[in-house]
């Protein structure tokens, strides 16, 4: 992934992550188009099968999820999951494993700090974005 390719990602990730933090959704404008121009890029790079399947996968999980209990994940999160998804997919079942697993204890984590402090409910969508950061991270750098 050249430098460019990374620092647009790494944007984008965080503009999704802000974005959820201030108004606890992530608006169809961010998730989509980012998806969209994550999974060209990885066709154009190649790797296009891995990051449409990976993308698949999630988005399944997390819709079902949010199908089965709305309450508790939003279609936000379920729409960013074709992005992240695609993403690490597009790197390999490792690398979209090690994020798939660990978003989901980052929120969990971040929850039991915010019950503890002011009990209140945490965004999923951050901690989908950290996760496939560092997923990434592991095996670019």
């Amino acid at each position: 992934m050249g430098e460019l390719a990374f620092g647009a990602v790494a944007a984008w990730l965080v503009a999704l992550s802000v974005y959820d933090l201030r108004r606890r959704r992530l608006p169809n404008w961010l998730t989509l188009p980012g998806a969209a121009v994550v999974l060209g890029a990885a066709a154009f790079a190649g790797c296009g099968g891995p990051a449409a399947a990976g993308a698949a996968a999630l988005f399944v999980l997390y819709a079902a999820v949010h199908l089965l209990a709305p309450a508790a994940m939003g279609a936000g999160d379920a729409k960013l999951a074709l992005g992240v998804g695609g993403l690490t997919g597009a790197f390999g079942p490792d690398v979209w494993l090690l994020a798939a697993m660990a978003a989901p204890v980052l929120t969990a984590g971040c929850a039991l700090v915010a019950l503890t402090r002011r009990g209140g409910t945490v965004p999923h969508g951050p901690s989908m974005c950290a996760a496939s950061a560092v997923a990434v991270a592991l095996v670019v750098v």
